[in-house]
């Protein structure tokens, strides 16, 4: 199953990453959880051990491996277009626990005059070659949007999920990132509520979905989550009820998929 976790920066699409490969994880299923997002908070999510975590070296910032591969000039004018990538996920993933590996895309900034395409080319070429290549479980923390798809890896993508949360804002970038996971050729496209404090706002999310697409399930707010994070403390060994509405959510997913 390979999955692509979207939607609106802050509603809280890292924890439920986070907690969906934990989950796999846990029922002894090989997960690769790719963190595609800029602000890289899936090592932090998943409750990965701080002797880990602390080692982890985004892609992005391989810049001389990336300038080898690339093959870029001096002018950055030319550069190669499929550079080598095989061998990345063996030496730049971190094994945080048992079943579970994570590699970390991280940003590619833009400095100056200077074109960052060949490392933008470098990060999307990695990024196909894992989407294509591996058997196991994958789950991808994106950023607000698709930008890391293409026609050619939506189709190994099982589906997109993307997270809301009740406001009008977060509402509609799920609509745009609908728009563009059909135009990819998209069709598995889902649902998640989160931070649903009352009933009015569970009818907001389920007002604006009626048809499709379909809603997995609702989080509801919780105060202790933010503590847990401050924290460094995993959720996935919480009692907190978000453990409970994601595994419910995760059997949703599960059926949905298989149909």
């Amino acid at each position: 199953m390979k999955i692509a976790i979207t939607g609106k920066g802050g509603v809280g699409k890292s924890t439920f990453a986070g907690l969906l490969c934990r989950m796999f994880a846990a029922q002894e299923d090989r997960v690769l959880a790719i963190d595609a997002d800029p602000d890289s908070n899936l090592a932090s999510a998943l409750g990965c051990p701080t002797e880990i975590s602390s080692k982890i070296k985004p892609i992005s910032q391989l810049k001389n491996l990336i300038k080898e591969r690339m093959e870029i000039n001096i002018e950055k004018s030319f550069f190669k277009l499929n550079p080598k990538v095989d061998d990345l996920l063996e030496k730049y993933s971190y094994q945080c626990f048992e079943n579970l590996r994570l590699v970390v895309m991280g940003e590619v900034k833009k400095g100056g005059s200077g074109c960052y395409c060949p490392e933008n080319n470098f990060l999307k070429n990695f990024f196909s070659h894992l989407l294509i290549e591996q058997k196991n479980h994958i789950i991808m923390d994106m950023e607000a949007g698709i930008e890391h798809l293409s026609r050619g890896t939506a189709y190994f993508v099982d589906a997109i999920i993307i997270v809301v949360e009740p406001g009008k804002h977060s509402l509609q970038t799920a609509k745009s990132i609908i728009g563009l996971s059909k135009d990819l050729g998209i069709n598995k496209i889902f649902i998640v509520g989160n931070k649903i404090l009352n009933d009015t706002q569970k009818k907001m999310i389920y007002s604006n979905f009626i048809n499709y697409p379909v809603i997995l399930g609702l989080m509801s707010y919780d105060q202790d989550i933010i503590l847990y994070e401050e924290n460094e403390k995993s959720l996935f060994e919480s009692n907190l009820p978000i453990v409970s509405e994601v595994a419910l959510i995760k059997q949703h997913l599960e059926r949905e998929i298989a149909q």
